[in-house]
């Protein structure tokens, strides 16, 4: 928390496990040094989006520097935050850092110090943009992450060389967070597996391979629970050429149950079906349930405009490969979702799934991904709905 004291260090680095409170710890030090050191000046806090420095970094921060005694003011549609106390203020911007465009929205102004929270995630040159920003004397520039595999540039270009960058590196577990009891630790653990329990839980940076939901059990399958559904739901995983995969999910006492499902491969049937006949598909899949939305791939505009036109209520899905995929792992882990023993084609795919062999990124292969597409198209939205949620605030009414 005070590792900037000395001014030994001109960048710091936390990385490891999740939960293990590495972003919490540089948030609340981030302020603490600004206001300490600084007088007048502007600072930069950045993640992937500006919702998610909301909700990793003010939401935790806020509460602690209020108790300090320091006033808190958001400017929300400004995106900035004024700090003030001790006869000092300066400004906080928020900027989020998704794709490669965005290094435009940081370009130019003048910071005296940056926070990039889940550096792993955002494009190098928006992290390479940020940092050049820090030109005021005494600046420093603050990282967190998790990790990645061992030929992310972020690994390669500033863990390997801290030493070399005059950053201290420190690497957190799940153990070093006070306020994770050995339950929820616990919980964590059962959750993760392979590639996603070595960096989530033991904080290592390793290349993915293999399937990529090893312990998915086809044998051990559940049948359709009986009882009244309380809800349903359609994903789409849409194709012409390639097959097009719908998965039917229903919620019965808060676990989404995948009951039935629809595939079509086109080349193996040697014909390619319309929008038309895919919605009509879609309808027969549905039966007389009164589906309460259909998740549909992004990509598949015409269809979507199809189902529109016959009064389906549509979304378009989030297509982060990677996160979706580690959001399906968990939500499969912790039983949130179910697949049932008659969705062959998803367990087909469960076990054809796999990870590319080598290469910087993390990649899947382009094959036996339909199910698994719509599966984790599922999962998206179900975690949207879930977040936005947990965000909602009912006010009193007067």
């Amino acid at each position: 928390m005070e590792w900037w004291r000395d001014g030994c260090f001109d960048a710091i680095i936390c990385d490891g496990a999740v939960r293990s409170g590495k972003t919490f710890a540089l948030g609340v030090s981030f302020f603490l040094w600004a206001m300490a050191c600084f007088q007048r000046q502007r600072f930069g806090l950045c993640a992937a989006s500006i919702n998610g420095v909301r909700r990793n970094l003010l939401a935790q921060a806020k509460p602690v520097i209020q108790r300090l005694g320091f006033r808190w003011e958001e400017k929300v549609s400004r995106n900035e935050v004024v700090v003030r106390g001790g006869g000092r203020e300066n400004v906080f911007y928020l900027y989020g850092g998704r794709d490669e465009g965005s290094f435009a929205s940081i370009q130019g102004v003048t910071l005296a110090g940056v926070l990039l929270d889940e550096a792993a995630i955002m494009p190098r040159s928006f992290v390479e943009q940020a940092c050049a920003r820090c030109s005021v004397r005494g600046g420093r520039i603050w990282f967190s992450c998790n990790p990645a595999g061992p030929e992310h540039w972020f690994y390669k270009e500033w863990i390997r060389k801290a030493a070399e960058k005059n950053a201290l590196y420190l690497r957190f577990a799940m153990g070093d967070n006070p306020a994770l009891s050995e339950e929820v630790r616990q919980r964590y653990e059962r959750t993760f597996q392979g590639t996603f329990y070595r960096r989530y839980v033991l904080g290592e940076w390793v290349a993915a391979e293999g399937l990529v939901y090893d312990f998915f059990d086809a044998e051990a399958m559940a049948e359709v629970p009986e009882g009244e559904f309380a809800r349903w739901r359609i994903s789409c995983d849409y194709g012409t050429r390639n097959p097009a995969s719908f998965g039917l999910w229903g919620e019965l006492d808060g676990i989404w149950y995948r009951v039935k499902e629809f595939y079509y491969d086109a080349r193996a049937e040697g014909r390619q079906k319309t929008d038309g006949e895919y919605v009509r598909d879609l309808e027969n899949l549905a039966g007389e349930r009164c589906i309460e939305t259909i998740i549909a791939d992004p990509s598949a505009a015409s269809f979507i405009e199809a189902l529109r036109r016959e009064g389906w209520t549509v979304r378009k899905a989030d297509n982060q490969v990677l996160e979706g995929i580690r959001r399906t792992a968990e939500a499969l882990k912790s039983g949130r979702i179910v697949i049932c023993k008659e969705c062959t084609a998803a367990a087909r795919e469960f076990g054809l799934y796999c990870w590319e062999n080598g290469g910087v990124q993390d990649r899947v292969r382009k094959e036996f991904d339909h199910a698994m597409d719509d599966i984790r198209y599922f999962v998206m939205a179900l975690d949207s709905d879930e977040e936005r949620a947990a965000r909602f605030v009912e006010r009193p009414a007067f």
